[in-house]
């Protein structure tokens, strides 16, 4: 699509976000909450895969990789600050094909992640009030959709409520727990015969290699802080120290539960437990605080929920406006909301909840995300090659050696998943496929400009005419 400047002024006044909504504080926030649900379950049972000692190896290199890949993040979304994210960065770095095959993992993960998650809020809510299914996946949909269409200001400001009152939950929980801590409970599984199998290592090398989708569970999606970055107070500072604020705090929470649960339920309990935050605080004698924990584990998972489908939303039109997906999905309404890009992907995502398979679509989002973690530690390399004169107003330290560290670990990671599940593995390939067909026979013929750069240029200059026939 290329116009005259007239159309171009018209195409981005219909495709505007509202900007300085977000410092830098908030954006931490956004990036806690993406993850913050993992604390609460899921990641344990990376403990039945690894034992103990293997999965606090898993949980390390997945530190390691989000880490490295946040600090990579941080300059390109400081030098490139646009609502895509990695999508944008990859468009930037290795052109329209793969930025748009980066954008596809992103939102491949950004989809279905929401989906396992209404279906784990889902059983919560059923264990409080004794009801669940379809109706409740409905409300929880419509209901903090209809918040985001309100305003991202507005939307940003409840996430960081109800992600306080998860953070909240767990520091409390290891505080309660830290007297009854017993290191001998760490090393309960009696070790197998697997190759590398020890008493620290209970399932060998093997269960370390398996347990990897499991540890991402502590740190994933916090790559999704970039995504916000048009409606940033101060992109180019406010993005970086929010992502890797979100990141360090993250390590610390991380390590409260691994290091603290095991060592009061005993690792073989704590690698099945649906609850383990509330199982061990059952554990210690402590029913009236895991009663409260119980209820403030809903609060983790409805802000991961809330702040995902934030993220995919941005994502949507971020590839919409760049003519990836169609167009219309990118208009925003009053409010500078992008409203169909709320609704569609929810719609979508409601009836991939009706599977109830929650576990596999986890899965499938961790391929989605492993993928996209290469790709844009690929970006951060090529960009420091191809564009050194790029300006950076934040350099991320180790340079193109971090970014090394983050690219290696994410391949490793998703021949994770396929030890784990080859099933959702290549479930998640089928999409790609599918994506990829859409993109070779349809859209690249739709793209407003030929390259990223373009594309910005273009819409700084639409924006400029915008604001000078105010």
């Amino acid at each position: 699509m290329s116009a005259s400047p007239q159309l171009d002024q018209e195409y981005l006044a219909q495709r505007q976000l509202k900007r300085g909504s977000a410092g830098w504080l908030l954006l931490a926030g956004l990036g806690v909450s993406y993850v913050i649900s993992g604390d609460f379950a899921g990641w344990n049972f990376g403990i039945a895969e690894a034992g103990w000692g293997g999965f606090v190896i898993a949980a390390g290199l997945m530190g390691l990789m989000y880490f490295t890949l946040v600090l990579s993040l941080a300059e390109m979304s400081a030098a490139i600050p646009a609502a895509g994210g990695g999508y944008s960065f990859a468009r930037q770095a290795m052109g329209p094909v793969g930025g748009y095959i980066t954008g596809l993992a992103v939102l491949i993960e950004y989809a279905i992640a929401p989906a396992a998650i209404v279906i784990f809020i889902g059983s919560a809510v059923e264990s409080l009030l004794g009801f669940n299914g379809p109706v409740v996946y409905a409300i929880f949909y419509a209901v903090f959709i209809g918040i985001h269409l309100a305003g991202v200001g507005e939307a940003l400001k409840v996430m960081m409520v109800i992600s306080g009152l998860a953070v909240l939950a767990i520091l409390g929980t290891a505080v309660a727990l830290i007297g009854d801590f017993n290191a001998e409970l760490l090393f309960d599984i009696a070790p197998t015969d697997a190759a590398g199998a020890s008493e620290f290592l209970p399932f060998g090398w093997y269960g370390v290699w398996a347990a990897l989708p499991f540890a991402m569970w502590l740190f994933l999606a916090v790559e999704g802080v970039p995504l916000a970055a048009e409606e940033a107070k101060n992109p180019a500072k406010d993005v970086p120290k929010g992502i890797i604020g979100a990141m360090i705090f993250l390590l610390f929470t991380a390590a409260l539960v691994v290091f603290i649960l095991a060592g009061i339920t005993g690792s073989e309990a704590l690698g099945s437990s649906a609850v383990p935050l509330v199982d061990a605080l059952n554990a210690a004698g402590n029913p009236q605080l895991a009663t409260l924990v119980n209820v403030l584990a809903l609060a983790g998972l409805i802000a991961s929920f809330f702040s995902i489908i934030y993220g995919y939303s941005r994502l949507v039109f971020a590839l919409s406006r760049a003519g990836y997906l169609p167009q219309s999905l990118s208009l925003t309404n009053k409010r500078k909301v992008p409203a169909r890009a709320l609704i569609i992907p929810g719609i979508f995502g409601f009836l991939a909840s009706l599977s109830g398979e929650g576990d596999l679509m986890l899965t499938m989002a961790v391929v989605g995300a492993t993928v996209s973690y290469a790709l844009m530690a690929l970006s951060h390399i090529l960009l420091r090659v191809k564009q050194p004169e790029l300006p950076r107003p934040y350099k991320t330290p180790g340079g193109v050696f971090t970014s090394g560290i983050a690219l290696v670990l994410a391949l490793v990671a998703l021949t994770g998943v396929y030890a784990f599940d080859p099933r959702a593995f290549f479930y998640t390939i089928g999409l790609f496929i599918i994506g990829a067909a859409y993109f070779f026979l349809h859209s690249r013929n739709k793209l407003i400009a030929t390259t990223a750069e373009e594309e910005f240029n273009l819409l700084a200059a639409a924006e400029a005419d915008l604001e000078a026939g105010k």
